[in-house]
């Protein structure tokens, strides 16, 4: 996924202003900060919730670390361009994905031990587990397209072609998958089983979506989109239903079903805490302040935990030609686990 912190898009008629920007409602609030340091632009963190790990996207590799004792546990290398990080607990393997050379990297969640390689695509970025199918499904941006692997063998067995750049995927567990379409303001609905998309919509007003959740209960997603506001549509019928207002540079979404809380992590410093009061009604009950760059996220369903991550940033450099859209310095040795709970 790309970030850009130029600018921020302009805002659209919305369901209300995020309450109180307080914690009032829901208790949400930065408990502890986890130093990890290292250096790498960061990307995807992904629980274990079998292994109780994080799993995080560090550019040349995948930090992998405690979340309650803070240790460093281990490193998954080889990969250039990290993005996220996808697990099967049935074969015990880990899927990595490697944007800059489109691979993936398979591992044994034990060990941590690289197990073998598979080409992807172009931008391979996101990545999945389906548990209908048992397989592992990239997103891959500039491909424009999903691969599939077999998690046995790690190897490549199909290509969906995806119409646009997806961002983040997630399973129905039902054998549907659904995608954010970044340069299309679309989601698009995949068959995993026979491995091509059946259905697509527009998320309008929603513009540029990239974090999503699901609420499999009620079969609703929750699109992060760059022009500030979450696009909530209804799987079934396949249209958005409501928006609300959330902060800047989203990147990662996330949905609580033990709380009905929905929650996007923005790049601009903040949280975005929205409850869902019915299947039709939502509203936005706080903004949580976090840290200018903690666009990404994971959620401990058990606990109600959530996890972002993000480093001290500096200045950003003058544009290039080559990088027309630089992104800021990174303060070496700042990198960070930013753990809130309730």
């Amino acid at each position: 996924m790309k970030l850009q912190f130029l600018a921020y898009l302009s805002g659209v008629a919305l369901v209300g202003p995020v309450a109180a920007q307080s914690n009032g409602e829901h208790g949400y609030h930065v408990v502890r900060q986890i130093p990890l340091g290292g250096g790498g632009r960061w990307d995807y963190v992904t629980l274990d919730t079998a292994g109780n790990r994080l799993f995080i996207a560090r550019q040349s590799r995948v930090m992998v670390v405690d979340p309650v004792s803070g240790k460093l546990l281990g490193e998954i290398p080889g990969l250039d361009g990290a993005h996220g990080v996808a697990l099967d607990y049935g074969t015990g393997h880990g899927f990595a994905t490697s944007g800059h050379d489109g691979q993936v990297l398979m591992f044994d969640l034990k060990t941590l031990r690289e197990l073998g390689k598979a080409g992807a695509a172009d931008d391979a970025d996101a990545v999945l587990y389906d548990p209908a199918t048992k397989h592992v499904f990239t997103f891959n941006g500039d491909a424009g397209s999903s691969t599939v692997i077999d998690p046995v063998t790690g190897k490549a067995i199909g290509n969906i072609v995806l119409g646009g750049k997806p961002e983040f995927g997630v399973s129905a567990g039902d054998g549907k998958l659904y995608v954010n379409i970044e340069d299309r303001g679309e989601m698009a609905e995949i068959d995993a089983k026979a491995q091509r998309v059946t259905r697509r919509w527009s998320l309008a007003p929603c513009t540029e979506p990239t974090g999503l959740a699901i609420d499999r209960a009620h079969h609703r997603l929750f699109s992060g989109c760059h022009n500030k506001v979450m696009a909530i549509s209804d799987a079934s019928a396949g249209k958005v239903i409501a928006t609300v207002p959330i902060g800047g540079v989203v990147d990662g979404d996330a949905f609580d079903p033990g709380t009905g809380l929905a929650f996007a992590s923005n790049g601009d410093g903040t949280l975005t805490v929205v409850h869902e009061d019915s299947p039709t009604s939502f509203h936005p009950i706080a903004s949580v302040p976090t840290s200018r760059g903690a666009r990404t996220m994971a959620l401990d369903p058990r606990t109600h935990r959530v996890f972002t991550v993000t480093a001290d940033l500096g200045p950003i450099p003058a544009a290039t030609e080559q990088e027309p859209q630089p992104r800021p310095s990174v303060v070496p040795g700042s990198f960070r686990v930013l753990v809130l709970e309730q």
